[in-house]
């Protein structure tokens, strides 16, 4: 499952640093799928609208820190557990709940979003 920011974020801003996706973003801020991957092109996001991977797309939350669960891995690939969560200085960085994902899921969207 993809990592979500709680309402009790105190904007410190440790996680964004952290994540290997570059999925993290400071609240109201546009995200890209291409900032800080290597895909090209189009790509199809969760809810099955492909857009281009420049495309700004819209903040997910306005008043602190979310992460794009299209780019989510939870690390996987990268690290033993979730760095947002393990840097995390008020553990606001939680399992989502409503996006219940396998490894080897979350491994393949880190194949997609980091082509080699």
């Amino acid at each position: 499952m993809a990592i979500f920011i709680t309402d009790d974020c105190i904007n410190c801003g440790a996680c964004e640093m952290e994540c290997p996706n570059n999925a993290i973003y400071e609240g109201g801020v546009e995200w890209a799928i291409q900032d800080g991957t290597q895909v090209k092109g189009n790509y199809t996001l969760e809810n099955g609208k492909t857009v281009n991977v420049a495309d700004p797309l819209n903040p997910i939350q306005e008043d602190y820190y979310f992460i794009a669960p299209d780019k989510c891995t939870e690390c996987k690939g990268f690290h033993d557990e979730p760095q947002c969560a393990a840097v995390c200085p008020v553990d606001c960085c939680l399992p989502d709940p409503d996006r219940v994902e396998t490894t080897e899921e979350l491994l393949a969207r880190k194949d997609r979003l980091h082509l080699e």
